[in-house]
C-alpha cells in the first residue's frame, strides 16, 4: 500500500498518540538529500514524503511508514525553531524561514497549519553556487553581471530555478566587481561569502519586517547592486524600477512565463492612469528578462533549462513604452545577434542535440505549432499529432518522474539536482 492509499482520520492523527515514535527533522533531511530529493514534505496522515524530479515518493530509508501523528510532528518542528519563531507561527499559521544541518545542506522551510495540525515544507538549497556555464544558461546572461544600472528580471513558474539563477548572477557580481551587494529575501537561500564586493544579506521577518521596508531604506545603504527575492505588489515594483532609474543594478525575480508577460503583468499591477508613466520608465530602465523552466533529460538523470531571453535594444525599448507588446516575440526570433531567444527556439535546439525528448519540448512549449516548425515539421498532420502528443506529455512525464525516483540513479553532477524542480511547491 502507498501513502496516497492510507485514509486521513482526525480522530487518529489530530490527538496523535504517546506511543509514535519521535521525529528528529535533521535525519529526515540527510535521507532527503541522500535521495536525491528537491523537497520533504511533513503533514498529518502520510508518512514523510520527498519529491523527486516531480513525483512525490515516500522517502526511503526513513523507518516510518506510519502516517505522521500531531503531537509527533508538531514536536518535531518546534524543536528547531526559536521563541520568536514559534510565536509568529502560532498567531499568524504560516512561517518561512531557512534551516542548515551541518554536513548536509541548507534548507528552505514553509511550515503551516492544516486541520488544525502543524506541517512543513522544506526546499534543498545547494550549498554551492554553480557558474551560470556550468548551470547551461545562455552565454549572455553572462554580461548582466557587468551591468552598473537597470533592471533585469528572472521570471519563470514556481520551482523554475529562478533563485539558482539569480545566485549565480549574484555571485558572478561578487568575483568580478567591486562594490556593494545588498539582498532582500524570504528567507534567505544562498549564501553569500565577501569577495570582491561586500555582500550584505536580509531576511524578511528576521532582519527587516518586509519588502517594502526594506526596500524604503536600500538607497540610503550606498548599494551597488541590489537583489529582492521576488517582487510582490505595486509598492515593491515602484521602489524597485525607482532603485533601477537612480543608477543601481536591480535583479528580480517574477513568477511569469514569457517575456512579453513580464512586461504586461509589471504595467497592470499601477492604477490605469499611471500605467503609461510606468510603461515610459520600464522602457528607460529594463535591462533584460530571463524567462525559464527546467525540463526532464532525454536519459531521466538530470533536467535542462530551456531559457527565453529578451535584450533591451532601441527596438524592444520602443515596443514597451507605445504599448506595442504583441511584437516582442518576432524581436526575439529576430535578435539572435543580441544574444536573444525564444522559449520554444530553445526547446527545439535541445530536442535536436538529444538532451530532453520531443514529448517533453511539447509539454513545456508556449506554442506547439511553432515548436513543430522549429523542428523542421511543416505538414497538417505533423501538427495534429503534435497536439495529440501534447496531451498525452504530462501521463508520459509523470512516468518519467516516477522512474527517476525509483529504478534511475540521478546524477550527482546535474546542478539542478537539489534546485528547484518543475511542479514542487
Amino acid at each position: 500500500m502507498s501513502w496516497g492509499d492510507q485514509q486521513w482520520s482526525p480522530d487518529e492523527h489530530t490527538h496523535g498518540s504517546h506511543g509514535s515514535p519521535p521525529l528528529d527533522l535533521d535525519q529526515l533531511l540527510a535521507k532527503a538529500v541522500a535521495a536525491g530529493a528537491s523537497d520533504l514534505h511533513l503533514t498529518i496522515g502520510a508518512p514523510p514524503t520527498i519529491r523527486v524530479r516531480g513525483s512525490m515518493l515516500p522517502l526511503p530509508e526513513s523507518g516510518l511508514t506510519a502516517p505522521l501523528e500531531a503531537r509527533q510532528l508538531r514536536e518535531c518542528l518546534y524543536a528547531v525553531l526559536t521563541e520568536g519563531q514559534r510565536k509568529v507561527l502560532e498567531e499568524t499559521r504560516e512561517l518561512d524561514m531557512a534551516h542548515s544541518v551541518h554536513g548536509v545542506g541548507r534548507f528552505r522551510v514553509n511550515m503551516f497549519w492544516q486541520r488544525d495540525a502543524v506541517g512543513a515544507v522544506l526546499r534543498m538549497i545547494p550549498w554551492e553556487i554553480k557558474p551560470l556555464e556550468d548551470l547551461g544558461m545562455p552565454p549572455v546572461m553572462g554580461t548582466f553581471a557587468g551591468l552598473k544600472r537597470g533592471l533585469v528580471l528572472v521570471t519563470g513558474p514556481t520551482g523554475s530555478g529562478k533563485s539558482t539563477t539569480l545566485a549565480a548572477v549574484v555571485d558572478q557580481v561578487n568575483r568580478t566587481r567591486r562594490g556593494h551587494i545588498m539582498t532582500v529575501e524570504d528567507p534567505i537561500e544562498f549564501l553569500h561569502q565577501h569577495r570582491g564586493c561586500i555582500v550584505n544579506q536580509r531576511e524578511v521577518g528576521a532582519d527587516t519586517h518586509d519588502f517594502r521596508s526594506a526596500l524604503k531604506h536600500v538607497l540610503r545603504q550606498d548599494p551597488d547592486v541590489i537583489l529582492v527575492g521576488e517582487l510582490r505588489d505595486l509598492e515593491t515594483i515602484s521602489v524597485a524600477i525607482s532603485a533601477a532609474e537612480t543608477g543601481h543594478l536591480v535583479l528580480a525575480t517574477l513568477h511569469t512565463q514569457s517575456a512579453q508577460d513580464t512586461v504586461s503583468r509589471i504595467v497592470d499591477v499601477f492604477p490605469a492612469q499611471q500605467q503609461q508613466q510606468i510603461r515610459t520608465q520600464l522602457a528607460a530602465t529594463l535591462q533584460a528578462v530571463v524567462c525559464q523552466t527546467l525540463v526532464p533529460s532525454v536519459d531521466g538523470r538530470g533536467r535542462v533549462p530551456a531559457v527565453e531571453v529578451m535584450v533591451c535594444t532601441e527596438g524592444i525599448r520602443a515596443m514597451i513604452r507605445d504599448d506595442k507588446l504583441q511584437q516582442i516575440p518576432g524581436a526575439l526570433q529576430a535578435g539572435g545577434r543580441m544574444g536573444m531567444q525564444t522559449l520554444n527556439a530553445h526547446l527545439a535546439e535541445h530536442v535536436k542535440a538529444g538532451r530532453i525528448s520531443q514529448d517533453m519540448g511539447l509539454e513545456h512549449c508556449s506554442n506547439v505549432g511553432d515548436f513543430i516548425t522549429l523542428l523542421g515539421g511543416s505538414s497538417g498532420a505533423a501538427s495534429q499529432a503534435s497536439v495529440a502528443a501534447a496531451v498525452q506529455a504530462p501521463t508520459a512525464h509523470s512516468g518519467a518522474a516516477a522512474t527517476a525516483g525509483g529504478g534511475r540513479r540521478l546524477d550527482p553532477s546535474d546542478p539542478w539536482r537539489v534546485a528547484s524542480t518543475p511542479g514542487a511547491r
